[in-house]
């Protein structure tokens, strides 16, 4: 798989959409400092905290989950890391950064440092994200046998 940083601009990397840790861990490498410290913290804090974690790579980022579906991106751009959480504005207390084009229910956090990381607000919302990841059409008719 070749990875390519393309924060350029401040787009996500074309990293190739793909599930399991291998390419999340390969995005994650791929990507310059302080960003990659960043990442790895943030990858760090959601292995501890979620058992049975799901990985994946889409839309040149890192996608982090559960069982039941997706909870929350971490992708790198120019200068910061974007953590978005799927159903972000149903969390307490609600993350500030609204996204662009990402979803009318996609919150936020944009990490410069790893000294800006607040590690015990950033598990929190992990925790709560994962009691309502977030399904996809196809998702929902699978479990429903549909």
């Amino acid at each position: 798989m070749t990875l390519k940083i393309g924060m350029e601009g401040g787009k996500a990397s074309d990293a190739k959409n793909a599930d399991g840790d291998a390419p999340v861990f390969a995005y994650i490498a791929s990507l310059p400092d302080p960003q990659r410290g960043i990442a790895e913290r943030i990858d760090a804090l959601a292995a501890k905290t979620l058992p049975g974690l799901r990985r994946g790579v889409k839309w040149g980022m890192a996608y982090y989950g559960v069982e039941g579906g997706w909870c929350f991106t971490s992708g790198a751009f120019v200068g910061h890391v974007k953590v978005m959480f799927i159903r972000g504005s149903e969390l307490q207390p609600e993350p500030p950064v609204i996204p662009v084009a990402m979803g009318k229910n996609t919150r936020g956090i944009e990490v410069a440092s790893i000294d800006d990381l607040d590690e015990a607000q950033l598990t929190a919302w992990i925790l709560q994200a994962a009691e309502i990841p977030f399904e996809t059409a196809a998702q929902r008719r699978a479990r429903k046998g549909t």
